[in-house]
C-alpha cells in the first residue's frame, strides 16, 4: 500500500539532529512517510534588513516552486526568526489544503529567552509546531480546542500548553486528507515512466 509522503527541506544551516527527529516522530501522529530532501531554498531573497527578520511568504513561494510531487506535502525547516508584515513574528506558515508550510524553530529554543538550553523542550516544541503547520497543509483551521495541536499560538507559552495530538475532530479531517493524498501515491506509481 502507498503511503503519503513528507519532505523534509532545511532552509539555510538547519541543525540535522532537527530534521532526523521529526523525521522520526512525524509518522508517529501522521500515517505517512517521512524523508529530508536537500533542495536550495535563496534564504537571503527573504530577508528583510529593517526587521532583521525574514519574510516566511517569500520562503513558502520557494517551496511551493520547488514541488513537484502531487503526492507528498513539503516541509521547510529553518533556524532564522520569520515574519509576516502584519505580525512581529512566526513559528511558521503554511498553505491552506497547499502542499507546502514552512517552520522556524529559532524561537522555539529556551536560549532565545535568555534561559538555558533544554534539549527535551526544543525537540517537543519542534514536533508540535511541524504538525501545525503541516496540519493547514491538510486542510485543517485553528482548532479553538486547547489541547489540539492546531490551536493557535503567537507565544511560547502557548506552544507549551497544547499537546502534540490532534483533537478528535481535527483528526478525523487529516485521516480523510491523507488517505486521499496516499491514494495519489498510488495512482502517480500506476503511471508508466
Amino acid at each position: 500500500m502507498s503511503r503519503a509522503l513528507i519532505e523534509l527541506v532545511p532552509i539555510g544551516k538547519v541543525d540535522t539532529e532537527v530534521l532526523d527527529f521529526l523525521a522520526l516522530v512525524l509518522p508517529e501522529t501522521l500515517p505517512v512517510f517521512c524523508r529530508i530532501r536537500n533542495h536550495p531554498v535563496e534564504l537571503e531573497a527573504a530577508y528583510h534588513p529593517l526587521r532583521q527578520q525574514y519574510h516566511s511568504t517569500a520562503l513558502l513561494a520557494q517551496l511551493v516552486r520547488s514541488h513537484h510531487n502531487p503526492a507528498a506535502k513539503i516541509l521547510g525547516v529553518t533556524e532564522v526568526d520569520l515574519f509576516i508584515p502584519i505580525l512581529t513574528f512566526v513559528f511558521g506558515e503554511a498553505q491552506l489544503g497547499g502542499t507546502a508550510a514552512v517552520l522556524s524553530v529559532h524561537r522555539l529554543d529556551q536560549r532565545f529567552y535568555g534561559l538555558p538550553e533544554d534539549r527535551r523542550l526544543f525537540l517537543e516544541r519542534c514536533e508540535k509546531e511541524a504538525l501545525h503547520e503541516l496540519g493547514h497543509t491538510f486542510g485543517l483551521v485553528h482548532c479553538p480546542e486547547f489541547e489540539c495541536v492546531m490551536h493557535f499560538s503567537n507565544s511560547i507559552e502557548h506552544v507549551d500548553l497544547k499537546s502534540n495530538a490532534f483533537c478528535a475532530s481535527c483528526g478525523r479531517i487529516v485521516q480523510d486528507a491523507i488517505a486521499h493524498l496516499a491514494s495519489a501515491a498510488k495512482a502517480s506509481e500506476r503511471r508508466p515512466s
